[in-house]
């Protein structure tokens, strides 16, 4: 893999992984569209290391009361606290995505990066985005998540093992069904995206080190993806604060467009 390359596919995963328009299967399609050879989900995963910095950076507030909220619990055995209710709704929804992380990892690297599956679900989900947020009212705010949702929403960060899906629009369309205000679903969204990540990173970064090693390429790959991924949550927040979720429905719909016709010209 060129530093070029590396770059390109750090910028695209950055700006991708936490907009609701599936980082999996923008970097499966930009090797295919531009003849590039797939670097693999290992290598996929590897540049999430970007996405956490910037994660841990973005929140680090909230992080660091959580993290107190870890130690008061230990010591108090009791969850008292509005931190302490989010660190406990987080941990509960990982759990169904690392269950299914467990039991669909070799599809999620063969079968499910198909051009064929991911046009599909590009459309899909992006329908779904488009109808729900349309429908949904805007009367929760992210105070008010509850175990129940914490579940729903956990549960629906499974399907994004199947690139095309998308983790931050699985779990966005999840919280708005939920009745969440746009901003709070991103939030919660982009919260407990941090501990699912880690969890992918140290199973899969071992295999990209062993084949890329701590090359210049992998880790220009890794700072462009923190630097994007930063701008991403920065520019998602604003943007829905004032505005639907409906132009990164179209972006989806016209992104398939563009991956059935590149499908019908090639030939496969």
């Amino acid at each position: 893999m060129t530093l070029f390359q590396a770059v390109v596919l750090g910028l695209v995963q950055g700006f991708t992984e936490l907009l609701p328009v599936s980082s999996s299967a923008h970097l499966a399609l930009t090797p295919y569209l531009l003849g590039w050879e797939d670097p693999g989900l290992s290598f996929d995963v590897a540049l999430h290391v970007g996405t956490l910095i910037a994660l841990m950076w973005y929140f680090r507030a909230e992080w660091v009361d959580m993290t107190k909220s870890a130690f008061t619990m230990a010591r108090t055995r009791r969850i008292a606290t509005l931190h302490e209710r989010r660190l406990v709704y987080l941990v509960v929804a990982t759990i169904p995505a690392g269950v299914g992380g467990i039991l669909l990892n070799d599809l999620a690297k063969t079968t499910f990066r198909s051009p064929y599956v991911i046009g599909t679900t590009l459309v899909v989900l992006g329908g779904l985005l488009w109808a729900i947020d349309k429908w949904s009212v805007r009367s929760r705010s992210i105070e008010e998540v509850t175990l129940r949702d914490a579940i729903i929403v956990g549960c629906a960060q499974v399907l994004a093992l199947v690139p095309g899906v998308s983790r931050s629009g699985s779990t966005i369309t999840a919280g708005r069904f939920l009745h969440l205000d746009r901003a709070s679903a991103a939030r919660f969204s982009f919260l407990m995206s941090m501990p699912i990540t880690i969890a992918a990173v140290l199973k899969e970064a071992p295999e990209a080190i062993r084949a890329e090693g701590f090359s210049t390429p992998l880790l220009a790959g890794v700072l462009a993806a923190a630097v994007s991924s930063w701008l991403a949550i920065t520019v998602l927040l604003r943007y829905v604060s004032k505005h639907s979720y409906g132009i990164f429905a179209l972006y989806r719909v016209l992104l398939a467009g563009v991956v059935f016709y590149t499908i019908a010209t090639r030939g496969a």
